[in-house]
């Protein structure tokens, strides 16, 4: 044994121990096609203001209705949603949509009726019995995402003859300017 010790301090007579035993990682910068992409990946985030989460979701039943309120929105106000008794002014059908793109259909038609004045409407999503990988994702998606979007104070899956527990009714708030309308109508009566 001690004649291979003499034989590797033979070999290595003239060679120089390394002043440090650590080794810098080599630093390199990034190319032009990655700060492109760097770049434009911050300017989607940055220009996506759709806040709706794509992260876990509590699934739904296909069959099950599916029913939020806020508070503040009175009983009545909830049963007659429920009982179909407002009229519809506006639909968004989401049928055959990727969650993605379900998700951003969803968030631009409550944020335009929403400026447009638009209380009551009706969002199709489908019962969702085939979908994969779990039946209805999509119903489950859209009755997590009404709950996010600040101008829904309540939903309610529809009567039968608007599609049942494939449909829902969604109730929005008035947005300022209908507000204010309603302001000055009632200071008037005053």
């Amino acid at each position: 044994m001690s004649d291979d010790f003499d034989e590797f301090l033979r070999e290595m007579a003239g060679v120089k121990p390394l002043a440090s035993d650590v080794i810098e990682p080599k630093k390199e910068k990034p190319t032009a096609a990655q700060l492109a992409r760097r770049e434009a990946a911050e300017k989607h985030l940055a220009d996506d203001i759709n806040y709706l989460s794509m992260e876990f979701v509590e699934f739904v039943e296909p069959e099950a209705m599916i029913e939020f309120r806020r508070d503040g929105v009175q009983h009545g106000v909830f049963k007659r949603l429920k009982q179909a008794q407002y009229g519809i002014e506006a639909s968004l059908d989401l049928h055959h949509h990727s969650l993605r793109r379900a998700r951003e259909a969803l968030f631009e038609f409550i944020q335009l009726c929403h400026r447009r004045g638009v209380r009551s409407a009706i969002v199709v999503h489908g019962m969702g019995r085939h979908s994969k990988p779990h039946p209805a994702l999509l119903k489950s998606y859209v009755a997590k995402w009404l709950k996010q979007l600040e101008p829904v104070m309540a939903y309610h899956s529809a009567q039968r003859h608007h599609g049942g527990a494939g449909s829902v009714y969604v109730m929005l708030r008035k947005n300022s300017e209908h507000k204010n309308e309603n302001r000055e109508r009632h200071q008037k009566r005053s």
